[in-house]
């Protein structure tokens, strides 16, 4: 799961001024893409021949003003182009070598945050890795 978190990771750092966390950080600095795993489901196929991971990606950004929060977040929660996760994530969908494939499946919650005594906007993209 290890090499999976860091290679997604490692995908969403092609993303411009962006910053990524394989783990989940206890003082994020927006912007930036925390992946996290949500469940395991094993032996999807020919016994222990493959698993199927799922994972979320938390894109946080810092909201000093509201419209400027909802247009950097829009950006990336774009289907395509330089800032979408999903294109970001997607570019290498063997993780180098990780994975079998991968797909982002959606986006969801679409929301403020509060983190300390911060209030942030957020939104999380479900991943599905096949290892």
């Amino acid at each position: 799961m290890t090499t999976l978190r860091t290679g997604l990771a490692a995908n969403l750092a092609t993303i411009s001024g962006l910053r990524t966390s394989a783990t989940v950080p206890d003082d994020p600095k927006p912007p930036v893409a925390v992946v996290m795993p949500q469940r395991v489901i094993w032996d999807t196929s020919m016994g222990r021949g493959l698993d199927q991971y799922e994972f979320v990606v938390l894109v946080i950004v810092g909201r000093v003003d509201e419209r400027t929060a909802q247009n950097t977040l829009d950006a990336y929660c774009a289907p395509t182009g330089a800032g979408s996760i999903k294109t970001a994530i997607e570019r290498d969908k063997t993780l180098g070598g990780a994975a079998n494939t991968l797909r982002v499946t959606e986006m969801r919650n679409y929301t403020a945050i509060q983190i300390a005594e911060n209030t942030y906007l957020s939104a999380e993209f479900a991943v599905t890795v096949y290892a």
